[in-house]
């Protein structure tokens, strides 16, 4: 029997057996999109998976093959889905996407789920399609299953940020390609980055609005909008333990484990 957590990676019959057992599922939510010019566009993708492993390793949870496209990227915080290589969808196919991956895992007898965002722009979509879903089961008479939305940098507290950032934090929406994100990437997927081509920028300044259609002008060259010059293997570390511990808290906490 395999011991991996990843539900892809497993036999049709270990995996039925482990939701038997009650075993929760986490869902990576990630999206296609440009991360400056050192990095790949598959980061949400890649981060996502890798932090819903690190948290169900430590509670007994699965994971779900991940959602791979994400919705639109946005100016103000992934600059912008104008920008060549972002690949978004619209907002009724990620709803539909996150609310159809909830009723079948209904279907397989899973009744606890949590999507483990790793794309700013997926949150208002995934919550959409979880409600959904939920109201559809219970039409049909199921009224036990219980939904999450994580977004990994929302457990990331104060101390670690002062840590991370002494210079001063320009806030998640401006970390696209930054610090955060190069950082889990150097620690985690250390062959996919190259530091020589990071664009080391002051934050972006943008407007307190959004502009339709979007403004090309207004998106820093390399796409990023802030620097990752100060990323490294060691905060990516703080990142993830913190992150993740704050995750494995939640699930425990709202899937009573």
């Amino acid at each position: 029997m395999s011991s991996s957590v990843y539900m892809e990676e497993l036999d049709a019959f270990t995996y039925r057996d482990r939701v038997a057992g009650g075993a929760p599922v986490l869902i990576p939510a990630g999206s296609i999109e440009q991360h400056g010019p050192h990095m790949p566009l598959s980061v949400d993708v890649l981060l996502s998976r890798k932090m819903a492993g690190t948290v169900a390793e430590a509670t007994g949870c699965l994971v779900a093959a991940p959602i791979v496209y994400g919705y639109k990227s946005q100016q103000r915080s992934g600059g912008g889905n104008h920008l060549t290589g972002s690949t978004g969808l619209d907002a009724a196919t990620v709803i539909a996407i996150a609310r159809t991956q909830v009723l079948e895992l209904a279907r397989h007898g899973v009744r606890q789920v949590a999507f483990v965002n790793g794309h700013y722009e997926n949150y208002q979509f995934l919550y959409e399609g979880a409600d959904l879903a939920i109201r559809e089961l219970r039409h049909d008479g199921i009224t036990d299953m219980k939904v999450l939305l994580l977004s990994y940098w929302d457990f990331v507290d104060d101390a670690a940020i002062a840590e991370l950032y002494p210079d001063g934090f320009p806030g998640w929406d401006l970390e696209h390609g930054g610090v955060l994100e190069t950082s889990l990437m150097l620690l985690l997927h250390p062959d996919l980055v190259d530091m020589t081509r990071v664009a080391d920028i002051p934050p972006a300044q943008l407007p307190s609005y959004d502009v339709l259609p979007a403004r090309p002008e207004i998106t820093p060259p390399s796409g990023c909008l802030s620097s990752g010059a100060a990323a490294t293997a060691e905060k990516g570390q703080i990142l993830l333990d913190r992150a993740s511990a704050g995750m494995v808290a939640a699930i425990r906490g709202e899937f009573g484990m």
